[in-house]
């Protein structure tokens, strides 16, 4: 037998050990190790959403009864109207709440681009 047929022979060989070993490895091993932690993490999470619910409930409920009766007054329901305005705004718009609508923006160019500017005054 050729040189070059033995090697050849030997390298297909070798690959298939390899193969078969990594293949072995990934079925007998990793493969039943990977499903358990899969299987534990899809259970944790059925606890997980539950248990903050329970939590947030009685969070709420907590926070109520420490309530002062002259804090259901007016003053909380006003307050608390004008921050459920505020947070509408800035969900509806934006950044733009804060920093101006583009509308804003073109009409203050507008406005600025018949003064002279001062702030840039041309060197002679």
């Amino acid at each position: 037998m050729p040189l070059w047929v033995s090697l050849a022979v030997q390298v297909l060989v070798t690959v298939a050990a390899v193969l078969l070993a990594l293949g072995g490895f990934w079925r007998f091993v990793v493969r039943p190790y990977l499903d358990r932690k899969v299987a534990e993490l899809t259970e944790a999470s059925r606890e997980i959403e539950p248990a903050v619910t329970r939590g947030v409930k009685k969070g709420v409920a907590d926070t109520l009864r420490e309530l002062p009766e002259s804090a259901l007054d007016g003053t909380v329901r006003e307050s608390t109207r004008q921050f459920l305005k505020f947070g509408s705004g800035l969900f509806e718009n934006g950044l733009s709440s804060f920093l101006g609508s583009a509308a804003d923006l073109e009409r203050n160019k507008r406005e600025n681009a018949g003064k002279p500017s001062s702030e840039h005054p041309k060197d002679s």
